[in-house]
């Protein structure tokens, strides 16, 4: 590795983006990464050596999603940007998480455009595709989330809004930097962080017997490996400018008690404390998610959910993440 990074990877201390940049770093690329203080440079080092990276390409620059301040320096002679960053708020005021997610967005792709940045890509969510109530609960790259769906929750919301405003931004103003966009389901898989976070905390609290009913919700799994691989070849693929991809493992859709059940199943003691039912209510309806697009135009080979959920237990158990196991 030598001279001044030409990728910048924002939200450098996140679950998703120190898988993406330890494996950037693997297969030879310096980068750049965004994070909110400087202070956290040494926490993502640790953490991408733990995904077995050599960090001496790896540089930072102090930007956050809600100030301008930052992000024409973090941009400067950047080629490629993967925004990864976006809020992880718990709130009951939608606009605390919706803010900082469209505005974050706007900034980094400005600062993309300004400095003449090839292309984009930038994490979006299923929240975004599959929110919004359809007669039949299938989903493809065509489909959005409504922003005015009654009763839609902050982060659903946040991602829509600020997936829409980046491709408004990109058409209108964008010049010729490019944008791709990927939209992940639940993301899971062994975390080099060293907290655990997102949906982690679901696990923990699953492993720790903290929960003990599961919510009766029906969803996709993408394994966090299978997602940062993914946005490589987003970056890479000449194809892909323009459009948006689904990623999840495939296989039918999975509910937290079938989540349960793998753990149970395949880890013994470990999963003890895991809970057998879920909270009163109604049934999850059929979901049917398409991965075709990704698999057809960026080579998307997703582990099995079953392994991506494996993997994730003994991860925070090896971290020393699990408060009731003794580790």
């Amino acid at each position: 590795m030598s001279g001044a990074p030409k990728v910048l990877v924002t939200g450098g201390t996140g679950y998703l983006a120190t898988r993406l940049i330890a494996d950037l770093l693997t297969s030879g690329v310096d980068v750049r990464t965004t994070v909110r203080s400087l202070d956290r440079a040494d926490e993502v080092r640790e953490a991408v050596r733990r995904g077995g990276a050599d960090d001496a390409g790896l540089s930072f620059a102090a930007a956050s999603l809600t100030d301008d301040d930052g992000w024409s320096p973090a941009l400067a002679g950047i080629e490629e940007v993967y925004h990864v960053a976006s809020p992880m708020i718990q709130t009951t005021d939608p606009e605390e998480v919706v803010v900082p997610a469209r505005d974050g967005a706007l900034r980094a792709l400005r600062a993309a455009r300004d400095a003449g940045a090839r292309r984009v890509v930038l994490t979006s969510s299923f929240a975004a595709v599959g929110y919004s109530p359809k007669p039949v609960r299938d989903y493809d790259e065509s489909d959005w989330t409504d922003p005015s769906t009654p009763g839609l929750p902050a982060y659903p919301l946040s991602k829509a809004v600020a997936e829409r405003a980046a491709w408004d931004f990109v058409e209108r103003e964008g010049g010729d930097t490019e944008l791709v966009v990927v939209n992940p389901t639940w993301i899971a898989g062994p975390t080099l962080t060293g907290s655990a976070r997102s949906s982690l905390q679901f696990f923990t609290a699953m492993l720790d017997g903290v929960m003990t009913a599961v919510p009766r919700q029906r969803f996709g799994i993408a394994d966090v490996r299978d997602v940062a691989t993914a946005h490589i070849a987003a970056m890479t693929t000449p194809g892909a400018a323009g459009k948006r991809y689904l990623l999840l493992a495939d296989g039918p859709t999975m509910t937290f008690l079938d989540v349960a059940n793998v753990l149970r199943a395949e880890l013994g003691d470990l999963a003890r404390r895991v809970p057998t039912v879920e909270v009163p209510g109604e049934e999850p309806t059929p979901l049917v998610i398409h991965n075709e697009r990704a698999k057809a135009e960026l080579g998307f080979r997703p582990r099995p959910a079953v392994e991506t959920i494996v993997e994730t237990a003994i991860s925070l158990r090896d971290l020393g993440m699990l408060a009731a196991h003794g580790v």
